[in-house]
């Protein structure tokens, strides 16, 4: 065999799937186990996170608990620094029809990134568009200023039952409330349940 002998190549094409995409909006003081736990988890179905925020760039999330201190007690949440995640666009640049659902995770941080007309368009027409839409905690705040839980039943941490209300919802005080394409827990706690049942609408959305 000749030293200049070469091995055929075989063209090999790779073909990768499009994931669809799901709409996670954060902020300063975004909830860490409200935003990472669905952030690893749903791409393990196949689906690909995008987060947001007020603009593209590195962003602050927090701790969120009670601590069981019988010293010097807490009649409210308690804030530490957690990790930082990274927003890959701005809601000035979001558009509805790129997302198949989206996930709403609480902290502080829906505060003030509700008052975003941008993100209160993007999430509504999400809304108006059939997808389903999953919310944990504070997060309830984003979607009552995105004017589209009107009618529905909703539960979220007890010190916004009175935000779900002001956006027409009933709350319900449960650890995770279903109402057709909305998916609703009270905190972190319920992570899981609320991930796969929003997981559950997502496929069935895709049939």
């Amino acid at each position: 065999m000749s030293d200049n002998y070469q091995m055929p190549r075989s063209e090999v094409t790779l073909t990768i799937p499009i994931m669809p995409k799901i709409l996670m909006p954060i902020g300063d003081a975004t909830e860490a186990l409200d935003t990472f736990y669905p952030y690893y988890r749903l791409p393990e179905d196949d689906y690909e996170v995008v987060v947001a925020g007020p603009e593209a760039r590195l962003y602050h999330t927090v701790l969120h608990e009670i601590p069981p201190n019988p010293d010097v007690p807490w009649d409210i949440t308690q804030e530490r620094p957690g990790y930082h995640l990274k927003a890959d666009i701005a809601f000035r640049d979001l558009r509805a029809e790129d997302y198949a659902g989206a996930f709403i995770s609480g902290g502080r941080a829906p505060e003030y990134i509700r008052y975003d007309k941008d993100l209160q368009r993007c999430v509504r027409e999400i809304a108006e568009a059939g997808k389903p839409i999953a919310c944990i905690c504070h997060g309830i705040e984003i979607l009552t200023a995105a004017n589209c839980i009107q009618g529905k039943r909703v539960t979220t941490v007890p010190k916004c039952a009175m935000d779900a209300e002001q956006g027409g919802a009933t709350y319900v005080d449960d650890d995770v409330v279903f109402d057709g394409l909305l998916v609703t827990g009270r905190g972190y706690a319920e992570n899981t349940v609320v991930v796969k049942e929003f997981i559950r609408l997502l496929k069935a959305a895709e049939d």
